[in-house]
């Protein structure tokens, strides 16, 4: 019980932190090269890193074993530790994540909302 417990819990910290990192290496990237400047300097992306890290591995490694793994098959040996369900959910996942950050990075600038929120910010803070 405890080792399949072990098992899904590695794959889900796995599929999270892959599809973080994906998003973030892109956002570097690409931003980089459009904008001339990254949007994501390295002492920001040390700290997502870290704190994606710090809260993933909670959240995973506090997550209590089940009589249902039991009732399921064990994995083989060679299977892989990614696999295609889990790629498909990762690039999925990085997908819509790139639409929101690119659609904040470049037309944020241009969206009502955000230039309401940043005058009531300076309103309040400056």
């Amino acid at each position: 019980m405890w080792g399949r417990n072990v098992y899904d819990s590695i794959s889900k910290f796995l599929q999270f932190q892959l599809t973080v990192n994906v998003v973030a290496v892109i956002v570097a990237f690409t931003g980089a090269c459009i904008t001339q400047d990254s949007p994501l300097k390295a002492v920001q992306m040390l700290w997502v890193n870290l704190i994606m890290d710090t809260l993933a591995s909670l959240a995973l490694a506090t997550e209590p074993p089940t009589e249902a793994l039991l009732l399921r098959k064990p994995y083989g040996r060679n299977k892989p530790l990614i696999s295609r369900t889990m790629m498909k959910n990762i690039l999925g996942h990085a997908f819509y994540q790139l639409v929101v950050v690119f659609t904040l990075l470049f037309a944020g600038k241009n969206t009502e909302a955000l230039q309401s929120y940043s005058e009531c910010y300076r309103e309040v803070y400056f």
